[in-house]
């Protein structure tokens, strides 16, 4: 066959498909090295992007602050230190590092309580407050839908960001037509407030979710469990993960011998006017190749988020949304990817509204893969058949390991965007961007995997 025929046999699998043929469109598919199109439909067409979006923010990420930039978080105090004394506060200045705490590892706060020691501070007459106000309020993006707000998938965005801003919600399940009692957090939050009413069901699937916005200590609990389930586990947000390291800091100062009068407290309004304080310590994070790893492997929203909101301070402080899109677009313009037209709500893909035409991927892509970043990229993005969200496309098939691409889901959704590595030793740069198709996102997958099979066994 030839290669006119296998392009149109290849656009009509996904157009006359039956889950695909009436959906919401935009697909391209190149050679790297030379720019012959393989195939193409609509491909200056806007779809939501879905967590695809993660790549415009992971390669403004690298090519603007470089792979081996790390976070800061200082340790700052007003007042004086005389005689072991801080007759002031201590501060954690935040500067939006999405990592502190990940997964529980806190080992990083000794660090901390060996600076404040070694500074010679015995006792704090203040109190331990956590610096928010690099960010402005807006925490939750408000362009995320509000039953997403307070999930742990979307959780807020703060000038501190902890333990995942995510806690687990333990409780115990009982019999039919009963609540679902709630047992422990972790880690504790000491003044969330729980309305539970999720129900305890003849059902064999994890109904509950979690709602709650930033800042409020208020959170609502819903749907349902199957019953008689014993202890299981939902994950919600962290209302104010700032506060949280404030007082799990506190607390290991105390444990240390080193006596701090005042309870924890937190900042979250910017003031230029602020005097200035002494830097005691410098907390740096992992470095920005293994950040945009986890964001784009595992697909982290907060991680994502994290760093689209930490664009916003390079224009003006506090950072703003507003500021995050700006740059986020300005950005890529510069560098010639079709972007003018294109919707951007946030860095993450939550945001419906957000949409991106597979020409402006394909374009990023090829950017990115002459980048001195390319490495870094390279290595942040699943394989298929293999890793994080690309573990399920094209295992077993001749494309499994050669696939290198972010993934994108929501109901009805499922984009892929990244590069092809061909037998021929030929390498592909594609987007697939496929919305508003009926039924689920694994069988619009389904038919991706049998579309792109089709494609490169044609035209290898």
């Amino acid at each position: 066959m030839n290669l006119f025929a296998a392009i149109l046999l290849s656009v009509n699998f996904l157009t006359n498909h039956p889950i695909t043929g009436q959906a919401n469109m935009s697909v391209l598919i190149q050679n790297l090295k030379t720019g012959e199109v393989i195939d193409s439909y609509r491909p200056d067409h806007m779809v939501p992007p879905a967590s695809v979006m993660k790549l415009l923010t992971t390669g403004a990420a690298l090519e603007i602050l470089g792979a081996d930039y790390r976070f800061p978080t200082v340790l700052e105090y007003s007042g004086t230190i005389e005689n072991g004394i801080l007759d002031g506060n201590l501060y954690i200045h935040g500067s939006c590092d999405p990592s502190l705490g990940w997964k529980g590892q806190t080992a990083f706060l000794n660090k901390w309580v060996n600076a404040v020691k070694k500074a010679g501070i015995k006792r704090i007459e203040g109190s331990i407050v956590a610096d928010m106000t690099m960010l402005d309020g807006d925490a939750q993006n408000p362009s995320w839908l509000c039953e997403d707000a307070g999930n742990y998938y979307a959780p807020g965005v703060f000038g501190i960001n902890y333990y995942g801003n995510t806690m687990r919600i333990s409780l115990q399940s009982g019999e039919p037509g009963s609540t679902a009692t709630v047992i422990s957090t972790d880690p504790k939050v000491e003044d969330v407030y729980f309305i539970n009413r999720i129900r305890c069901d003849k059902i064999n699937h994890d109904g509950a979710f979690v709602s709650g916005l930033p800042y409020s200590r208020e959170r609502y609990l819903s749907g349902s469990v199957p019953s008689n389930l014993g202890s299981f586990t939902v994950k919600g947000d962290l209302p104010n993960p700032g506060l949280l390291l404030a007082r799990h800091f506190t607390s290991r100062l105390r444990e240390a011998g080193v006596t701090v009068k005042g309870d924890a407290l937190y900042e979250a309004d910017y003031n230029p006017l602020t005097p200035p304080r002494t830097a005691l310590y410098t907390h740096y994070s992992e470095p920005l190749s293994e950040i945009i790893k986890e964001t784009n492997v595992n697909s982290n929203n907060l991680y994502a988020e994290a760093l689209f909101r930490y664009f916003g301070t390079k224009y003006s402080l506090p950072g703003t949304i507003h500021n995050s899109q700006d740059l986020l677009r300005d950005y890529w313009r510069r560098r010639g990817v079709s972007i003018q037209n294109a919707i951007i709500k946030d860095g993450c893909g939550l945001a419906p509204q957000d949409a991106v035409s597979a020409k402006a991927f394909v374009q990023l892509l090829t950017i990115m893969s002459k980048s001195k970043n390319r490495d870094a990229w390279l290595a942040s993005l699943p394989v298929s058949g293999q890793t994080g969200t690309l573990k399920t496309l094209c295992p077993d098939t001749p494309l499994a390991g050669r696939i290198h691409a972010k993934s994108g889901t929501i109901s009805g959704t499922k984009n892929f965007a990244g590069y092809i590595d061909m037998p021929n030793g030929e390498t592909w740069v594609f987007a697939i961007l496929i919305s508003s198709a009926p039924g689920k996102a694994r069988n619009i997958q389904t038919v991706i995997q049998q579309y792109l099979l089709d494609v490169c066994g044609e035209n290898r």
